[in-house]
């Protein structure tokens, strides 16, 4: 990897000093809710620390507030935050914004919601970038493993997959060349090859040219691989259940031994660039079970999440064919009747994307409900609480909104958001990358309790392979649009055909 050596300052804080000194900082809500209960952070130039901690503890905060901004309607009660000798909490905009821009860069959990959608990758890039050369632009975007032939630097952020815009936002905060660089879980939806590919990155950056650090992470073993110091934000209290009680009314379903409820057939998509369409999808088949589950595994920029929303009628195909239960599916979401609409629901990968910011998380779930017709106005409010229980948040989540809650959380919300509609098939897009270890296997076992009740089907792209290997019955490759390999999940990992399939069963046993 070309590191650019001479691109980055060798420190901006003085030595022997940190760069970032957070002592014992408190931040509540106005109704006295703690988001953040005395925490100390120490970022020292060179040095990379990590976050940890389940969803929910307050990890976001922490490196907001480094940032000078807390969440809406919430202040710091206790504590200090220093920054390169001053105070980001109590500066000036103005000065705020120039350390900012020049000294402190922040990529956030879901960097794609944040990117400006009008701009190309490559304007992205100059607007911030200490040098706006066409060649440093290309250099910044290689250095974080992005292609820049086949004229990636001139697509808009519309047509890259969340693997690719996670990059893009950290190769925007790298062109300001900072002293300090905040990471919000920066490895979510990076297949293990780019995950070490960045870790080795910012490894490189804290030792070579001494920027201090600090990222939130999941990853134990990438912690414990990446990280000089670890600050644990875990707290005492007992953890939340995750599978709520079987509603006394709703049916238990038997999956169809050999029913195919969903099938694509020579299914092709692309992206539109400059008013050329660039393939994305090539002649994708696949079939899935009644009460199954299909894991769909690759890189980053394989076309995963594109052949989710092709399914669910969120991109059009250009050729090819979706069908349900053998009857064919309008090309396109809104030519679909509602009940179809209904039957095929998607989780997203970046739930701050999809859900809107003025509702409520109980105006968010009770919407599904009345719109399917899943329950009366009268029963919604319980229905509501019981969808919380079920992905593990407070019945108190129900009047919080989307900016109040955490990546993890606002995760779980969108899970219950898409089994409000009660699918047959769940379309799943990384659904545990922005949660703990714990809370994962949690909403796993509860999509899997779920699937044996109810019958439904899920379709679950991740790139946690462990998961995949333990969760699913068969198993789709994909490389460059195509799928290389396909069959049962075990078979797969233990006699791979394809090098590409004989990577990934690598990974897990190596990671085993």
């Amino acid at each position: 990897m070309n590191h650019m050596p001479d691109w980055y300052p060798d420190s901006q804080a003085a030595e022997g000093e940190n760069a970032v000194q957070v002592s014992g900082l408190t931040v509540a809500a106005r109704s006295g809710r703690l988001l953040l209960d005395r925490a100390d952070l120490e970022l020292a130039p060179g040095r990379v620390t990590a976050v940890v901690g389940p969803s929910g503890c307050g990890k976001t905060t922490l490196l907001r507030a480094v940032t000078g901004t807390l969440p809406p309607d919430t202040e710091r009660t206790t504590g200090t935050v220093t920054v390169l000798g001053q105070d980001p909490l109590t500066l000036p905009a103005p000065a705020l914004r120039t350390l900012r821009r020049h000294r402190l860069a922040y990529v956030g959990q879901d960097p794609g919601s944040g990117l400006n959608p009008r701009m190309s990758v490559r304007r992205l890039l100059a607007e911030v970038a200490v040098d706006g050369s066409r060649e440093a632009i290309r250099a910044q975007l290689a250095e974080v493993r992005l292609p820049v032939d086949g004229g990636l630097p001139d697509r808009r952020i519309g047509g890259l997959s969340g693997g690719q815009q996670r990059r893009v936002a950290l190769a925007r905060a790298l062109a300001r060349r900072p002293a300090v660089l905040l990471l919000d879980e920066p490895t979510a939806g990076l297949d293990p090859a780019l995950r070490d590919e960045i870790a080795e990155l910012l490894r490189h950056l804290a030792e070579n040219h001494r920027i201090a650090i600090a990222l939130s992470c999941h990853d134990t073993d990438l912690v414990a691989r990446l990280a000089d110091d670890v600050v644990d934000l875990t707290g005492p209290g007992p953890k939340a259940a995750m599978a709520g009680p079987r509603a006394a009314d709703e049916p238990v379903r038997t999956p169809a031994d050999g029913t195919t409820t969903i099938t694509a057939t020579g299914l092709n998509a692309a992206h539109t660039h400059r008013g050329r369409r660039v393939p994305v999808l090539h002649g994708i088949d696949l079939a899935l079970a009644a009460g199954s589950s299909l894991g769909i595994v690759g890189a980053s920029g394989s076309g995963k999440t594109t052949l989710l929303r092709t399914l669910v009628g969120l991109h059009r195909p250009t050729a090819g064919t979706v069908s349900l239960d053998g009857a064919g599916l309008a090309p396109t979401a809104h030519r679909r009747s509602r009940e179809q609409r209904r039957r095929l629901q998607l989780v997203p990968q970046d739930p701050l994307g999809t859900l809107n910011p003025s509702r409520t998380v109980g105006t968010a779930l009770r919407r599904p409900l009345l719109l399917h017709r899943r329950t009366g106005r009268a029963e919604a409010p319980a229905c509501v609480l019981e969808l919380l229980e079920q992905v593990g948040l407070p019945a108190a989540t129900a009047d919080r909104y989307p900016h109040e809650l955490s990546g993890g959380q606002r995760q779980r919300v969108a899970i219950a958001r898409a089994l409000a509609a009660k699918p047959d098939v769940l379309f799943c897009d990384e659904v545990t990358s922005a949660l703990d270890a714990e809370t994962a296997v949690a909403v796993m076992d509860l999509l899997t309790e779920l699937r044996d009740r109810r019958g439904l089907s899920l379709v679950l792209v991740s790139h946690d392979l462990r998961l995949v290997a333990d969760r699913t019955d068969s198993l789709v490759v994909m490389s460059e649009g195509r799928v290389v390999e396909s069959g049962p999940t075990a078979r797969l990992f233990s006699s791979p055909a394809h090098p590409v399939t004989a990577a990934l069963a690598t990974g897990v046993a190596l990671g085993g």
